[in-house]
Protein backbone atom coordinates (compact mmCIF):
# COMPACT_ATOMS: atom_id res chain seq x y z
CA UNK A 1 0.00 0.00 0.00
CA UNK A 2 1.82 2.83 -1.11
CA UNK A 3 1.15 6.90 0.58
CA UNK A 4 0.30 9.21 -1.95
CA UNK A 5 2.51 12.66 -1.83
CA UNK A 6 -1.55 14.48 -1.73
CA UNK A 7 -3.50 14.25 1.00
CA UNK A 8 -6.16 12.56 -0.65
CA UNK A 9 -9.00 10.54 1.12
CA UNK A 10 -8.14 7.75 -1.37
CA UNK A 11 -4.40 7.69 -0.75
CA UNK A 12 -4.64 4.55 0.84
CA UNK A 13 -7.23 2.95 2.65
CA UNK A 14 -7.11 1.17 6.14
CA UNK A 15 -10.39 -1.09 7.18
CA UNK A 16 -11.82 0.37 10.90
CA UNK A 17 -9.10 2.74 11.16
CA UNK A 18 -12.71 5.05 12.01
CA UNK A 19 -12.66 3.02 15.61
CA UNK A 20 -9.96 4.31 16.98
CA UNK A 21 -10.45 6.68 19.56
CA UNK A 22 -8.64 9.75 21.40
CA UNK A 23 -8.42 7.72 24.71
CA UNK A 24 -4.81 7.16 23.89
CA UNK A 25 -2.54 8.62 26.56
CA UNK A 26 0.63 9.24 24.11
CA UNK A 27 0.42 12.37 22.39
CA UNK A 28 -1.55 13.52 19.68
CA UNK A 29 -0.05 13.99 15.64
CA UNK A 30 -2.83 16.55 15.51
CA UNK A 31 -6.35 18.14 16.74
CA UNK A 32 -9.24 18.69 13.94
CA UNK A 33 -12.01 20.85 14.93
CA UNK A 34 -11.13 19.89 18.65
CA UNK A 35 -10.79 15.61 18.40
CA UNK A 36 -7.31 14.79 18.63
CA UNK A 37 -5.73 12.32 16.54
CA UNK A 38 -3.84 10.25 18.65
CA UNK A 39 0.08 9.42 18.07
CA UNK A 40 -0.89 5.68 18.21
CA UNK A 41 -2.88 5.89 15.29
CA UNK A 42 0.01 7.49 12.82
CA UNK A 43 2.43 4.72 14.51
CA UNK A 44 -0.17 1.69 13.06
CA UNK A 45 0.06 3.27 9.70
CA UNK A 46 3.63 3.46 9.61
CA UNK A 47 3.55 0.11 10.78
CA UNK A 48 1.61 -0.92 8.47
CA UNK A 49 3.61 0.86 5.62
CA UNK A 50 7.02 -0.33 6.63
CA UNK A 51 5.61 -4.24 6.81
CA UNK A 52 4.72 -3.70 3.28
CA UNK A 53 8.61 -2.10 1.94
CA UNK A 54 8.23 1.44 3.10
CA UNK A 55 11.28 3.00 4.59
CA UNK A 56 10.23 4.83 8.06
CA UNK A 57 11.21 8.19 7.38
CA UNK A 58 9.83 12.11 8.14
CA UNK A 59 8.63 12.57 4.53
CA UNK A 60 6.23 9.41 5.56
CA UNK A 61 5.54 10.63 8.56
CA UNK A 62 4.40 13.84 7.43
CA UNK A 63 2.18 12.03 4.41
CA UNK A 64 0.47 10.24 6.76
CA UNK A 65 -0.29 12.77 8.89
CA UNK A 66 -1.58 14.45 6.36
CA UNK A 67 -3.68 11.33 4.87
CA UNK A 68 -5.06 11.23 8.63
CA UNK A 69 -6.35 15.03 8.71
CA UNK A 70 -7.75 14.79 5.57
CA UNK A 71 -9.64 11.37 6.98
CA UNK A 72 -10.79 12.99 9.89
CA UNK A 73 -12.15 15.76 8.07
CA UNK A 74 -13.65 13.18 5.77
CA UNK A 75 -14.97 11.49 9.00
CA UNK A 76 -16.45 14.38 10.56
CA UNK A 77 -18.55 15.58 7.60
CA UNK A 78 -20.45 12.35 7.16
CA UNK A 79 -21.04 12.20 11.04
CA UNK A 80 -22.80 15.65 10.30
CA UNK A 81 -25.15 14.16 7.10
CA UNK A 82 -25.61 11.38 9.65
CA UNK A 83 -24.17 8.89 7.19
CA UNK A 84 -22.76 6.77 10.66
CA UNK A 85 -26.66 5.82 11.27
CA UNK A 86 -26.77 4.24 7.91
CA UNK A 87 -27.15 1.05 7.94
CA UNK A 88 -24.46 -0.07 5.59
CA UNK A 89 -22.19 2.40 7.45
CA UNK A 90 -22.97 0.77 10.41
CA UNK A 91 -22.71 -2.90 9.41
CA UNK A 92 -19.45 -1.88 7.25
CA UNK A 93 -17.50 -0.51 10.57
CA UNK A 94 -18.94 -3.64 12.87
CA UNK A 95 -17.45 -6.06 10.27
CA UNK A 96 -14.15 -4.21 9.99
CA UNK A 97 -14.10 -4.27 14.06
CA UNK A 98 -14.53 -7.84 13.81
CA UNK A 99 -11.95 -8.04 11.13
CA UNK A 100 -9.25 -6.88 13.66
CA UNK A 101 -10.39 -8.92 16.64
CA UNK A 102 -9.93 -11.84 14.70
CA UNK A 103 -6.65 -10.62 13.49
CA UNK A 104 -5.52 -10.26 17.05
CA UNK A 105 -6.63 -13.31 18.21
CA UNK A 106 -5.19 -14.97 15.50
CA UNK A 107 -1.84 -13.24 16.01
CA UNK A 108 -1.88 -14.22 20.28
CA UNK A 109 -2.88 -18.09 19.22
CA UNK A 110 0.45 -17.82 17.02
CA UNK A 111 2.53 -16.66 19.60
CA UNK A 112 0.77 -19.62 22.20
CA UNK A 113 0.40 -22.03 20.27
CA UNK A 114 3.95 -22.50 18.40
CA UNK A 115 5.76 -25.27 16.85
CA UNK A 116 8.59 -26.65 18.26
CA UNK A 117 11.31 -27.89 16.74
CA UNK A 118 10.71 -31.31 18.32
CA UNK A 119 7.07 -31.27 17.17
CA UNK A 120 8.21 -30.89 13.47
CA UNK A 121 10.59 -33.68 13.65
CA UNK A 122 8.20 -35.96 15.22
CA UNK A 123 5.69 -35.11 12.61
CA UNK A 124 8.40 -35.42 9.38
CA UNK A 125 9.16 -38.40 10.71
CA UNK A 126 5.63 -40.08 11.18
CA UNK A 127 4.73 -38.41 7.19
CA UNK A 128 8.34 -39.88 5.64
CA UNK A 129 7.78 -43.55 7.04
CA UNK A 130 4.15 -43.16 5.89
CA UNK A 131 4.76 -41.65 2.56
CA UNK A 132 7.61 -44.08 1.95
CA UNK A 133 5.97 -46.98 3.37
CA UNK A 134 8.98 -47.14 5.79
CA UNK A 135 11.61 -47.13 3.57
CA UNK A 136 10.15 -49.69 1.26
CA UNK A 137 8.62 -48.12 -1.17
CA UNK A 138 10.60 -48.12 -4.54
CA UNK A 139 10.51 -45.30 -7.69
CA UNK A 140 11.15 -45.99 -11.07
CA UNK A 141 12.84 -44.45 -13.65
CA UNK A 142 11.14 -45.44 -17.00
CA UNK A 143 10.96 -44.41 -20.67
CA UNK A 144 7.76 -45.76 -22.46
CA UNK A 145 6.68 -44.88 -26.07
CA UNK A 146 2.82 -44.07 -27.17
CA UNK A 147 0.75 -44.58 -30.22
CA UNK A 148 -2.98 -44.14 -29.97
CA UNK A 149 -3.14 -46.53 -33.33
CA UNK A 150 -2.47 -50.56 -32.04
CA UNK A 151 -1.29 -51.73 -35.81
CA UNK A 152 1.08 -48.88 -35.44
CA UNK A 153 1.98 -49.63 -32.22
CA UNK A 154 2.54 -53.63 -32.78
CA UNK A 155 5.07 -52.85 -35.28
CA UNK A 156 6.63 -50.45 -32.57
CA UNK A 157 6.55 -53.34 -30.42
CA UNK A 158 7.90 -55.75 -32.97
CA UNK A 159 11.16 -53.77 -34.10
CA UNK A 160 12.04 -53.15 -30.35
CA UNK A 161 11.48 -57.24 -29.59
CA UNK A 162 13.77 -57.99 -32.39
CA UNK A 163 16.64 -55.16 -31.23
CA UNK A 164 15.90 -56.20 -27.60
CA UNK A 165 15.44 -52.53 -27.01
CA UNK A 166 18.49 -50.75 -28.32
CA UNK A 167 16.34 -48.82 -30.18
CA UNK A 168 13.67 -47.83 -28.04
CA UNK A 169 14.93 -44.42 -26.96
CA UNK A 170 15.23 -43.73 -31.20
CA UNK A 171 12.07 -44.99 -31.87
CA UNK A 172 10.32 -43.02 -28.88
CA UNK A 173 11.64 -39.64 -30.30
CA UNK A 174 10.34 -40.81 -34.02
CA UNK A 175 7.12 -43.03 -33.54
CA UNK A 176 5.74 -41.83 -29.70
CA UNK A 177 3.03 -39.63 -29.42
CA UNK A 178 3.47 -38.15 -25.90
CA UNK A 179 4.79 -34.78 -26.97
CA UNK A 180 5.93 -34.09 -23.13
CA UNK A 181 8.38 -36.97 -23.07
CA UNK A 182 9.17 -38.06 -26.58
CA UNK A 183 11.86 -35.59 -27.13
CA UNK A 184 13.94 -36.92 -24.14
CA UNK A 185 13.78 -40.19 -26.20
CA UNK A 186 10.17 -41.13 -23.83
CA UNK A 187 11.84 -40.64 -20.13
CA UNK A 188 9.69 -39.83 -17.39
CA UNK A 189 10.13 -38.30 -14.38
CA UNK A 190 11.21 -40.66 -11.31
CA UNK A 191 8.15 -41.83 -9.97
CA UNK A 192 6.65 -44.75 -7.48
CA UNK A 193 3.76 -45.26 -10.00
CA UNK A 194 0.92 -43.90 -8.18
CA UNK A 195 0.94 -40.72 -10.65
CA UNK A 196 0.40 -42.90 -13.64
CA UNK A 197 -3.11 -44.50 -14.86
CA UNK A 198 -2.77 -47.60 -12.76
CA UNK A 199 -2.49 -50.29 -16.52
CA UNK A 200 0.12 -48.38 -16.66
CA UNK A 201 1.73 -48.89 -13.21
CA UNK A 202 0.62 -52.09 -13.07
CA UNK A 203 2.60 -53.54 -16.01
CA UNK A 204 5.29 -50.87 -14.75
CA UNK A 205 6.08 -52.28 -11.25
CA UNK A 206 5.87 -56.02 -12.35
CA UNK A 207 9.70 -54.84 -14.55
CA UNK A 208 13.18 -55.59 -13.59
CA UNK A 209 15.93 -53.34 -14.68
CA UNK A 210 16.39 -53.41 -17.81
CA UNK A 211 13.05 -54.98 -19.32
CA UNK A 212 10.47 -53.93 -21.35
CA UNK A 213 6.75 -55.20 -21.71
CA UNK A 214 6.71 -57.85 -24.31
CA UNK A 215 3.09 -56.99 -25.13
CA UNK A 216 1.53 -53.73 -25.42
CA UNK A 217 -0.51 -51.90 -22.34
CA UNK A 218 -3.53 -50.48 -23.54
CA UNK A 219 -4.39 -47.21 -21.24
CA UNK A 220 -7.09 -44.72 -22.04
CA UNK A 221 -4.91 -42.55 -23.96
CA UNK A 222 -3.48 -45.61 -26.49
CA UNK A 223 -1.16 -48.08 -26.64
CA UNK A 224 2.57 -48.07 -24.56
CA UNK A 225 5.56 -49.54 -24.43
CA UNK A 226 7.77 -49.74 -21.44
CA UNK A 227 10.76 -49.47 -20.58
CA UNK A 228 12.35 -49.77 -16.99
CA UNK A 229 15.96 -47.83 -16.61
CA UNK A 230 16.34 -48.18 -13.01
CA UNK A 231 15.11 -48.30 -9.54
CA UNK A 232 15.65 -46.40 -5.99
CA UNK A 233 14.39 -46.64 -2.55
CA UNK A 234 12.04 -43.96 -2.58
CA UNK A 235 13.75 -40.78 -1.79
CA UNK A 236 12.56 -37.97 0.61
CA UNK A 237 13.15 -34.56 0.93
CA UNK A 238 15.26 -33.50 3.92
CA UNK A 239 13.75 -31.66 6.90
CA UNK A 240 15.37 -28.50 6.46
CA UNK A 241 13.68 -28.50 3.16
CA UNK A 242 10.31 -29.06 4.02
CA UNK A 243 10.61 -27.33 7.72
CA UNK A 244 8.88 -24.42 6.78
CA UNK A 245 5.86 -26.09 4.82
CA UNK A 246 5.53 -28.98 7.92
CA UNK A 247 5.27 -26.02 10.39
CA UNK A 248 2.56 -23.57 8.29
CA UNK A 249 0.46 -27.11 7.98
CA UNK A 250 0.96 -28.00 11.64
CA UNK A 251 0.05 -24.40 12.64
CA UNK A 252 -3.03 -24.37 9.91
CA UNK A 253 -4.30 -28.12 12.10
CA UNK A 254 -3.68 -26.26 15.38
CA UNK A 255 -6.17 -23.77 14.21
CA UNK A 256 -8.90 -25.48 12.28
CA UNK A 257 -8.67 -27.55 15.53
CA UNK A 258 -9.35 -24.63 17.91
CA UNK A 259 -12.11 -23.40 15.61
CA UNK A 260 -13.89 -26.56 16.22
CA UNK A 261 -13.49 -26.90 19.88
CA UNK A 262 -14.88 -23.09 19.94
CA UNK A 263 -17.86 -24.03 17.53
CA UNK A 264 -18.21 -27.51 19.32
CA UNK A 265 -18.54 -25.11 22.69
CA UNK A 266 -20.72 -22.44 21.50
CA UNK A 267 -24.57 -22.12 21.55
CA UNK A 268 -25.45 -22.08 18.05
CA UNK A 269 -29.75 -21.31 17.24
Amino acid sequence: MQIANSASAGAFALAGILTFTASYAEDNVAIVNGVPIPQARLEYVIKSQVQQGQQDSEQLRKQVREVLITRELLAQEAIKKGLDKSPEVVTGVAMAKQEFLIRAYFDEFLKTNAVSEDEMKAEYERVKAEQSGNGERIEYHARHILIKDEKAAKSVLAQINKAKAKNFAQLAKTKSEDNGSKAEGGLLDWSDGSNFVAEFSQALVKLKKGEWTKQLVKTQYGYHVILLEDTRPMEFPPFDVVKQRLEQDMMAKKRDGAIEALRASAKIE
